[in-house]
């Protein structure tokens, strides 16, 4: 039983943390480089989910999913099945759940790019888009590396949001953190650690790993008092 919910919340984990990587570029660039209020509204409705409950998260996405609903409906029809309590649902509310963890660091390293830099490569006739696959980007790295890693983590250890969408069904959608809270509820309790170890060392590996790209960011970023 431990085999399949660490097989679901690793494939779940590494699904969402490497789409919504490809998909923070885009968002990134747009929240910082657009200006405007558009984007100000925008930024707050991706980090939305920073402060909604996951459980009441969870409820509007089962609704939001429900074969009643036109975006369910259509989904079903394009799957075969409908979105809740199926994997395909589980990846697409952890997406949308750990969207601002994987958005937010590489925002932050768009907005620290040196716009002499870009003015510069504007100057020698960079498009916009080479200014950004070929300048914002290779010095953001860190802060890719960085969302990364936080929308993994945040995955693994969620909670009320798998809960509710994914239904708890073993060798389905059942990850480790739900795994925990059935072993924690069972007569004994004892069978908990056999869930709550993978998740401290899947906690430990994504701080660690957070760190060491720290350290190397700072080891390569320019002393200012050097002339």
């Amino acid at each position: 039983m431990i085999h399949s919910a660490l097989s679901i919340t690793v494939a779940l984990s590494l699904s969402t943390a490497t789409i919504l990587s490809l998909m923070a570029l885009p968002l990134a660039g747009w929240i910082v480089f657009s200006g405007g209020r558009a984007s100000a509204v925008g930024e707050a409705i991706l980090t939305l989910t920073l402060v909604l409950p996951p459980a009441v998260l969870g409820y509007l996405l089962l609704v939001a999913f429900s074969p009643e609903s036109p975006p369910g409906a259509l989904m079903a029809r394009l799957l075969g099945h409908p979105l809740p309590f199926s994997f395909a649902g589980l990846l697409l509310a952890s997406l949308i759940y750990s969207l601002p963890f994987a958005v937010g660091p590489v925002a932050q390293s768009f907005r620290q790019v040196p716009k002499g830099t870009l003015e510069m490569a504007r100057i020698l006739g960079a498009g916009p888009l080479t200014v950004f696959r070929k300048v914002v980007v290779p010095l953001s790295l860190p802060g890719i590396a960085t969302g990364w890693i936080l929308g993994f983590a945040h995955t693994v250890g969620e909670f009320g949001v798998v809960m509710m969408v994914g239904g708890n069904i073993p060798g389905e959608t059942r990850t480790l953190s739900l795994k925990a809270y059935d072993d924690l509820l069972s007569a004994d309790g004892q069978g908990g650690w056999e869930a709550i170890l993978p998740l401290l060392l899947f906690s430990f590996g994504a701080l660690l790993a957070l760190n060491l790209v720290r350290r190397r960011e700072a080891s390569h970023a320019p002393d200012p008092t050097r002339g």
